[in-house]
C-alpha cells in the first residue's frame, strides 16, 4: 500500500433508538456489532460499530443512537446514501427479507450499469445494495439467516449531496487522489485505485436543494482510510495547505482521526487502520462486552446505569 488515501474507512450515521437500530443491523442485515463503546463526547450514549468478523476497514458502519433525538433532514451539505456491496444474484433475497421485516424499499433499479435495491433502515437513513461487476473478494459476516452467497460484503461507495460539485471534487481529486470515471445528469462518479473495494465516492450537485438538519436517520460523517499515523500526518499538511481548518490527531482507541469539513459542509474524517477492533478484546468475543474510552472507565458504573440495556 502507497501512501494514499485507501478508500473508505467507516461511516457514522445518527440512530434514535439503540435496540432498534441494533436489532435491524445485527438480525435484519446480519452484520457483525464488532464494538459496543460509548461516544467519546457524550458518554451517556452508546458508539455501535458494525461491520464483517474483524471489523475490517471499509466495511465499518457505526451510529451514535440518541435516544428521542427526532427525526433529522436530509439535504445538502450531507452524505447522503450509503452503498454496500452484496453478491451477483442476491437482490431477490433482500427484497424478500425486506417484505418480511417491513423494511421500506424500492424496486431494483440499475445505475452506471450496476444493479441496486435502495432502502432505508428503521430511522429513515438511506442505503443501496449495489451488485458491481467488478469481483468483490471480500468475505461478508454470515447468520444463520444471511449467508455467504447473500451477505454484505462491505462498502460500495458513499453519495455526497452538495450545492456545488466542484469544490468537493478538488477535495477528492487535488487531495485525495480519486478521478472522475463517469456522470449520469447531475451525478458526478469519483473513484480511486488505490484499493479493490470501498473506492467510490458520488458527488450529487443540487443547488436548490435546502440544507440537511442532523439527528435520527442522517449521516454524521464520513472517514476516509489511511494506512497508519504517519501518513495520516502527511495528509494533514496537505489539507492544513489549502486553507481548510483540521483538527490535531485524535486517539478514537481503535484508530487515529483527523477531521475537517470539505467545503460542500460535509464532514470528512481520516482514519488510520492502527491499531483495530481487537486491542482491547479478542476477535472471538468482539461486540460482547461494554468498552469504555480509558478516560470513563472510573465512572462505568453510573455510565452503565445511564445506557440503555441491549436485549
Amino acid at each position: 500500500m502507497e501512501n494514499r488515501i485507501l478508500g473508505l474507512h467507516h461511516i457514522t450515521a445518527i440512530a434514535g433508538n439503540a435496540q432498534r437500530n441494533y436489532n435491524f443491523y445485527t438480525k435484519v442485515l446480519g452484520l457483525r456489532l464488532v464494538k459496543k463503546t460509548v461516544n467519546f463526547d457524550d458518554p451517556g450514549t452508546y458508539h455501535f460499530y458494525y461491520g464483517d468478523e474483524t471489523g475490517s476497514a471499509g466495511t465499518i458502519l457505526t451510529f451514535f443512537p440518541w435516544e428521542g433525538i427526532g427525526q433529522g433532514n436530509t439535504g445538502s451539505g450531507m452524505a447522503t446514501n450509503i452503498g454496500y456491496s452484496v453478491p451477483e444474484g442476491s437482490l431477490d433475497f433482500w427484497a424478500d427479507r425486506f417484505k418480511q421485516f417491513n423494511v421500506k424499499h424500492e424496486s431494483a433499479d440499475q445505475r452506471f450499469g450496476e444493479q441496486l435495491l435502495a432502502f432505508q433502515d428503521p430511522d429513515g437513513l438511506k442505503f443501496e445494495l449495489i451488485v458491481s461487476p467488478a469481483a468483490d473478494n471480500r468475505k461478508g459476516w454470515e447468520t444463520k439467516d444471511v449467508t455467504a452467497d447473500v451477505a454484505t460484503k462491505g462498502f460500495h461507495s458513499i453519495t455526497l449531496t452538495v450545492k456545488n460539485a466542484t469544490p468537493t471534487a478538488k477535495i477528492l481529486t487535488d487531495i485525495f487522489g480519486y478521478k472522475l470515471l463517469k456522470q449520469e445528469g447531475n451525478r458526478y462518479r469519483f473513484i480511486t485505485d488505490a484499493i479493490e473495494n470501498a473506492s467510490v465516492v458520488d458527488i450529487i450537485e443540487a443547488p436548490n436543494l435546502a440544507a440537511g438538519r442532523g439527528a435520527a436517520g442522517t449521516n454524521h460523517h464520513v472517514a476516509f482510510r489511511v494506512k497508519d499515523d504517519n501518513i495520516l500526518m502527511e495528509f494533514r499538511e496537505k489539507i492544513a495547505s489549502k486553507g481548510l481548518g483540521i483538527t490535531p490527531k485524535i486517539d478514537r482507541d481503535y484508530f487515529f482521526s483527523l477531521y475537517f469539513r470539505e467545503p460542500g459542509g460535509v464532514l470528512f474524517e481520516l482514519a488510520t487502520d492502527n491499531p483495530g477492533f481487537t486491542t482491547d478484546e479478542p476477535l472471538n468475543e468482539l461486540g460482547t462486552s461494554l468498552k469504555l474510552p480509558k478516560q470513563y472507565e472510573n465512572s462505568r458504573k453510573q455510565i452503565e446505569e445511564v445506557l440503555p440495556v441491549l436485549q
